[in-house]
C-alpha cells in the first residue's frame, strides 16, 4: 500500500513539474488556458463548439486539445470552426496529464495563442487531481445529472474557479434542484463562480463567452510590463 502511494505522489510530483513548465509559457505568451471537466455527457463539446463559433468573428487566435479515451469524433466535430483541433487519444487513462497537453501543444500550427481550451476526458474524479498548467479549471454540471453531484464529487467543484450549470433549458423536465446545486457547490468552494449554459436556447453561451473575454483582458493586464 505504502508503494502505490509513492508511486502516484511521484507521478503527481513530475506532473506538476511539467505543468509548472506550461504555465510559464504560458504566461510569457499572456495565453489563457481553460481545462473544461464533466461527466461523459454532460455537454463540454458542444459548448465548445458554441464558443468556437462565437469566437469566429473575432481577431482572437484559438486552439482546442480535446481529450477521450477512443476515437478522434470531437476535434473532427470542432475543425470545422476554423481553429486548430486536436485531439489527444489517452488509450485507457481516464485524464489527461500535463505531458499529454505539452506533446499536443508542439504539435500546434504556432504556439502564439490568445486562449487555449482543453475538453478533459468525461470523469469528474481523476482529472482534478492533475494541473495542466491552466489558468482555471471550468466544471460542467448538466441538469440531466443529480444536484448532488458537488458533494459527491468535492474535488472538482473545490478546485474548480467557474461551474457552468449547463442544459438550463430542460430545467423544467427534471427533478433537478438548481439551489441545491448551486449552494453545495458553494459550501464545497465559496469563491466559485456559477453561470447558467444552453445550446439550444436561452440563455444560449453568451455569458460564459463573455466570462472568457474578461479573463483574456485580465491575462493580458498582468503580462503588460509595468511602465517607468
Amino acid at each position: 500500500m505504502t508503494e502505490r502511494v509513492e508511486v502516484r505522489q511521484n507521478v503527481l510530483k513530475e506532473n506538476d513539474r511539467i505543468a509548472g513548465e506550461l504555465r510559464r509559457g504560458l504566461a510569457e505568451r499572456a495565453t489563457l488556458c481553460l481545462n473544461l471537466i464533466s461527466s461523459p455527457g454532460a455537454g463540454k463539446t458542444s459548448i465548445l463548439e458554441g464558443t468556437l463559433e462565437a469566437l469566429g468573428g473575432t481577431p482572437l487566435r484559438v486552439a482546442v486539445l480535446t481529450g477521450d479515451i477512443q476515437t478522434e469524433r470531437d476535434a473532427d466535430r470542432l475543425k470545422r470552426y476554423g481553429f486548430p483541433a486536436l485531439q489527444i487519444t489517452t488509450g485507457g487513462t481516464c485524464h489527461l496529464d500535463a505531458s499529454m497537453v505539452q506533446r499536443a501543444m508542439a504539435s500546434l500550427p504556432s504556439p502564439d495563442l490568445d486562449l487555449l481550451l482543453v475538453e478533459n476526458v468525461g470523469n469528474l474524479v481523476c482529472p482534478a487531481s492533475y494541473d495542466l498548467g491552466e489558468d482555471a479549471k471550468v466544471v460542467v454540471l448538466s441538469v440531466t445529472e443529480g444536484d448532488d453531484k458537488p458533494l459527491k464529487y468535492p474535488g472538482i467543484f473545490r478546485r474548480a474557479r467557474l461551474m457552468l450549470l449547463h442544459k438550463i433549458d430542460l430545467l423544467p423536465h427534471t427533478r433537478f434542484s438548481r439551489d441545491a446545486a448551486v449552494a453545495d457547490a458553494r459550501r464545497v468552494n465559496p469563491e466559485i463562480e456559477v453561470l447558467e449554459t444552453s445550446c439550444v436556447s436561452e440563455p444560449g453561451l453568451g455569458a460564459f463567452v463573455r466570462w472568457i473575454e474578461q479573463r483574456l483582458a485580465e491575462k493580458r493586464q498582468a503580462g503588460r510590463p509595468a511602465r517607468d
